[in-house]
């Protein structure tokens, strides 16, 4: 597309209001999201774990969330196969979990719940420790990469419980999906009244994370001022020009 159509499509429909366009990148964030993370759960699944495992699936997650950082800042076939027909929620042939989360059968509700107030306080707490200027943070431009591996680290460390939704976005929305498609509204008795877990957990872990940052870190800085000519952060921001 020549450069003066594309200025005419941009002056006759782009938006001007800024609610509108963060909209439209978080929208397109999430569903590249649950495109890369939810599909390779699928995969794992759907072919009874010889085209995925255990550790494709945070693979799929870390380099969701990394696209849907950059772009932010359906049932195949295959279901079908797989299942007969029938929608489970539980088995051998569940396939609810392809979409949000559910407990293992060792995990209690308060457990759960505990787990993804650690987990995503410990999101929370990287993140904001990676954009932090007034700390070493990560090289500009490499700050999705970094969340992206937090994810991975999240994945293989505490995901033994129940996947690491930690993000109400990532779980509410497919459970909803689940439970017009097919699988019924045992997706939301499902576990003990799982689903309401990885809403109120990521609130309030997201809030503990950010408040331990700021009490361990962020409150014992010195004033931007006295750090003039010991800015650790210039040392590390990448060399983008020639």
């Amino acid at each position: 597309m020549d450069p003066d159509t594309r200025r005419k499509m941009k002056d006759k429909f782009g938006l001007r209001q800024d609610i509108f366009r963060e909209f439209l990148a978080e929208f397109l964030g999430i569903f590249m999201l649950i495109l890369f993370g939810c599909g390779s759960v699928a995969q794992t699944v759907l072919s009874r774990g010889t085209m995925g495992e255990l550790l494709t699936i945070h693979f799929g997650f870390t380099l969701g969330v990394m696209i849907a950082v950059y772009i932010s800042g359906g049932v195949s076939d295959a279901l079908m196969e797989f299942t007969n027909g029938e929608f489970a929620i539980t088995g051998v042939n569940a396939t609810a979990n392809i979409f949000a989360s559910y407990p293992a059968k060792h995990l209690s509700v308060l457990n759960g719940f505990g787990d993804q107030v650690i987990a995503t306080g410990a999101l929370i707490l990287s993140i904001l420790a990676i954009t932090d200027r007034k700390n070493i943070g990560a090289p500009r431009g490499m700050e999705p990469l970094c969340i992206g591996l937090i994810i991975l680290a999240i994945g293989v460390s505490m995901g033994f419980n129940c996947g690491y939704p930690i993000n109400p976005a990532r779980d509410l929305s497919p459970r909803i999906f689940t439970a017009v498609a097919g699988w019924g509204m045992d997706v939301f008795r499902a576990g003990g009244c799982w689903w309401w877990i990885p809403v109120a957990g990521p609130m309030v872990g997201g809030a503990l994370g950010a408040g331990v940052y700021f009490l361990f870190t962020e409150l014992h800085q010195p004033e931007a001022e006295k750090q003039e000519g010991n800015n650790v952060q210039d040392k590390y921001e990448m060399v983008t020009e020639n």
